[in-house]
């Protein structure tokens, strides 16, 4: 069996739940020393990550993944143990399997084999891998920007290894990614009796035609690249459960994820908008969860897509849909970002899977990839 689904396995084996690493960063750690990466691990709060990096001097090409995985679910649903790397017919079932524990494997086996070749670096290469992904994303990716900007480090190319495929391995990579805004609006009224409306206000009546309105808010794209934003209401909720009583607040989530072309402030100033012309009193509260990115520079897309090519003679599609990913802390700082791993159809289930035979292909992509970007001889005959 081949090594990426060796060190896959070990992963797997390893219970990292947000933010939980669990040991999988040390292991990850020691290989990439033993081939002459300098490793630093970088705690913030209770998250743990780990920057290694290989060369002197030029442009870095970095590969980022998350070594933590979302909680199982009902442990009874699934067919095998979840921190066990099971294989079942074509396919290796764990959780973490797919989102991202293979990719992280591969990233390291492509290393291993690329420089294995000697090479003559014309730049260098990096790992950064977070605990924090799956969660809320503060102490994770976000922060060990901070700290890089602080030393000057500058990431040229970044690989994020979440899996975007879907039906084949490498038929699809993503380009970019739509930014999140949330926001919670707390519409304040009076409670009282049912019975005598004229002694209440009730915020489900008063908020109904705001929110007609907000459901309605659209944003076109301008870059041809992202679906149009559009804002969702996720939750609604008001009264006391019982009948005869007036509720004194209603409170309603909302988020929208837009493209570049879209700003926070045109969504804050829509959305506002909208509530300041009806008679009702509110409190509003934002959360940015995610500015948007696009990659429009061909280097790192280019060597992406013939690399796949190489290995599975397809050719990629480039999306930019989903939810949000890391990718989101590096573009802002100049770098090109493209995310690119195994197939995502199992990804947060019950029985999370990757086919087996894909594990060995995405490490042979991600190797040819560090070649196209990386290696002299590879400059010199293109």
């Amino acid at each position: 069996m081949n090594n990426t689904f060796e060190l896959a396995k070990l992963l797997i084996s390893k219970k990292s739940i947000t933010p939980d690493d669990a040991g999988c960063q040390e292991l990850i750690a020691s290989r990439l020393e033993r081939i002459g990466f300098h490793i630093e691990h970088l705690k913030f709060g209770e998250v743990d990550n780990l920057w290694a990096t290989y060369g002197d001097s030029g442009p870095l090409f970095v590969f980022l993944g998350h070594t933590d995985v979302v909680p199982t679910g009902p442990i009874d649903e699934w067919d095998s143990d979840p921190f066990t790397a099971t294989e079942k017919g074509p396919l290796m079932v764990g959780r973490g399997a797919a989102d991202m524990k293979s990719s992280v494997a591969a990233f390291v086996t492509s290393i291993e084999d690329f420089l294995k070749d000697s090479p003559s670096l014309i730049g260098r290469i990096g790992v950064l891998l977070t605990s924090d992904e799956e969660g809320p994303a503060i102490d994770g990716v976000s922060k060990v920007v901070d700290y890089l900007e602080e030393k000057g480090e500058k990431i040229t190319w970044c690989l994020v290894g979440e899996p975007t495929s879907d039906s084949r391995l490498g038929d699809v990579i993503k380009i970019g990614r739509r930014g999140s805004v949330s926001a919670k609006i707390n519409v304040i009224g009076t409670q009282g009796h049912v019975a005598y409306p004229d002694k209440a206000n009730n915020p489900i009546h008063g908020f109904s035609e705001p929110l007609a309105e907000l459901s309605k808010l659209k944003w076109k794209d301008q870059t041809g690249e992202f679906q149009d934003s559009v804002l969702q209401i996720s939750n609604i909720n008001s009264g006391t459960g019982v009948t005869n009583v007036i509720p004194g607040n209603l409170v309603l989530d909302l988020n929208v994820r837009h493209s570049p072309s879209t700003s926070v402030e045109q969504i804050k100033d829509d959305v506002q908008s909208i509530l300041k012309k009806h008679p009702i009193d509110y409190e509003i509260d934002w959360v940015i969860g995610g500015k948007p990115f696009l990659t429009t520079e061909q280097d790192l897309i280019d060597a992406v897509k013939d690399s796949i090519n190489e290995v599975t003679g397809i050719e990629p599609t480039c999306t930019t849909d989903g939810g949000t990913s890391d990718g989101r802390f590096i573009a802002p700082t100049g770098s090109q970002v493209v995310e690119f791993g195994p197939g995502n159809a199992s990804i947060h289930k019950v029985n999370e899977s990757v086919r087996i035979e894909d594990l060995e292909g995405l490490s042979a992509i991600y190797k040819i990839i560090l070649t196209k970007l990386t290696s002299e001889t590879n400059s010199e005959s293109s």
